[in-house]
């Protein structure tokens, strides 16, 4: 237990988490959302989620919450009647869409990691990781690979490779491990080897419509 609440120091301050506004099927996705909510409660590190009180994502921000640490929720105002049940925790930002979801969701993050999840959750994350492939970004994105969740995933990535739709430095974009501890330790290590095709000022100004002074990239 004294292992398990020992303070690590982190070069990260918040960390955007994508998960499912269901819990899945097995139990060891919901063992997986408060082992990572714990962890990053243990190495001060503040959540930032799509702020949603159900499923995975209600875990996970409650677990942080409880450890004292910031939780940030950033939700569209359509989703709110249907992902918020009760109370939620810590600080709500309701926006107007899901791009402006994922903007701020990033802007506020130094890092990205993928809980299991369905449709929303692959589209966050894929879009996070084109963002880091072009250039926008260089803060690592983790797979928590619950049980091999993400296996066939990253098979696919790893054909892509194969059959030269991915570069092999972009292969590197994506960290996974099975425990949260181990992907926290990818991700403290992780230094980007792909090149990007535009300079980070311009695509936050040109392409994310955040002036130059919002720092999406780090």
């Amino acid at each position: 237990m004294e292992r398990d609440m020992e303070m690590k120091k982190s070069k990260f301050k918040r960390i955007c988490v994508f998960c499912g506004s269901s819990q899945g099927k097995k139990s060891s996705y919901k063992d997986a959302a408060i082992e990572l909510g714990r962890e990053l409660v243990s190495r001060n590190i503040d959540l930032v989620y799509g702020g949603g009180s159900i499923g995975l994502m209600g875990l996970i921000s409650q677990a942080v919450y409880n450890g004292g640490r910031h939780v940030i929720g950033v939700i569209p105002k359509t989703l709110m009647p249907r992902e918020i049940t009760g109370e939620t925790v810590g600080e709500v930002k309701a926006v107007a869409d899901m791009h402006q979801r994922k903007a701020e969701m990033a802007r506020h993050s130094d890092a990205f990691i993928a809980l299991p999840g369905g449709y929303g959750t692959l589209e966050e994350l894929l879009e996070v990781i084109t963002w880091a492939q072009l250039g926008i970004h260089d803060k690592p994105v983790g797979l928590l690979n619950v049980d091999g969740y993400y296996n066939s995933l990253l098979s696919f990535i790893d054909k892509a490779v194969e059959e030269d739709f991915i570069s092999p430095s972009a292969r590197h974009i994506i960290v996974s491990a099975p425990t949260a501890r181990e992907l926290m330790k990818k991700l403290e290590e992780y230094f980007p080897r792909h090149e990007g095709v535009a300079s980070k000022q311009s695509w936050e100004t040109e392409q994310l419509g955040y002036p130059p002074k919002c720092d999406i990239s780090r």
